[in-house]
């Protein structure tokens, strides 16, 4: 029996126009309703998706994968883990060395040097939903403004048009991070900015949304084996592998269809997470 949804947001809940489709909504009203607990569980910090979780109403968020998760009921912060300073230098040292852009995020912030990218992408989508709790700083150099205000990083975000693998091992070199290569190219291509590009999703060591799927169900008293995860990106992997049913949608990376129980015949636009959820839900 299922007694935990826990869904990624973009490329999965969203579709390429970031709406949320109808029979998506329907999906999760239905979740509600029951005695199903739901979680949203994304890359993206809360700041950035507050208005979406309160249109879902959902009553549990993991964010920054992993790194933070929050009771949307009562706006208790049940767990969080930020980016130590030192390791936040080590990353943007490497990241200057070989000349990537670089931005951070914080509870309210996204700093960077330059809207590029990723921070683009997120600019134009705080514009259309109208998010007024969120802070683009921009700043002339990172270094130095992490080096003298040491924001509080929940996540540091280097990206570039060129491969990132030889930076992602130079940055493995230091074994207190974890970090996602995520590659946006051909199908997967950034359509809001119209941008192919890569970018390594760098947390502390462990975080991961897996890991915070585990807090979660030890808080809600939850087996494993009672949880339905779905997801797209590579990101999403260890939840899906690890969840007691593990979905990709239709558009997913082909990494996650690999280990995935199940692989929608919809894609997110057109409604896959509410296809995973009745044929694995009944109501």
């Amino acid at each position: 029996m299922i007694r935990l949804v826990a869904s990624d947001l973009d490329g999965t809940m969203f579709g390429k126009n970031n709406t949320i489709p109808e029979n998506n909504i329907k999906a999760i009203e239905d979740i509600n309703r029951s005695k199903i607990n739901f979680t949203v569980c994304t890359g993206k910090t809360y700041s950035l998706f507050k208005n979406t979780c309160k249109k879902l109403k959902a009553p549990y968020g993991i964010f920054g994968n992993g790194n933070q998760i929050i009771n949307l009921q009562t706006g208790e912060e049940i767990y969080k883990k930020v980016l130590d300073y030192n390791d936040a230098l080590f990353c943007i040292n490497v990241a200057k060395k070989f000349n990537m852009h670089i931005h951070l995020y914080t509870n309210k912030e996204i700093i960077t040097e330059k809207l590029l990218y990723m921070d683009l992408r997120n600019f134009k989508l705080s514009k259309e939903e109208n998010i007024t709790d969120l802070e683009f700083k921009i700043v002339k150099d990172i270094k130095e403004y992490v080096s003298k205000e040491k924001p509080e990083i929940l996540k540091l975000v280097i990206t570039s048009e060129k491969s990132l693998e030889n930076l992602k091992k130079e940055l493995s070199k230091n074994e207190n991070i974890q970090i996602y290569l995520i590659r946006k190219h051909d199908k997967y291509k950034d359509e809001l900015i119209g941008k192919e590009y890569e970018y390594l999703d760098i947390m502390p060591k462990g975080i991961n949304k897996e890991q915070a799927l585990e807090f979660l169900e030890d808080y809600l008293h939850i087996d494993k084996s009672e949880v339905l995860a779905i997801g797209d990106n590579i990101n999403d992997l260890e939840m899906i592998k690890n969840s007691g049913v593990g979905i990709a949608v239709a558009n997913a990376y082909d990494e996650v269809k690999e280990i995935a129980n199940y692989t929608t015949t919809n894609a997110a636009q057109n409604g896959g997470f509410a296809e995973a959820v009745y044929k694995y839900i009944t109501f």
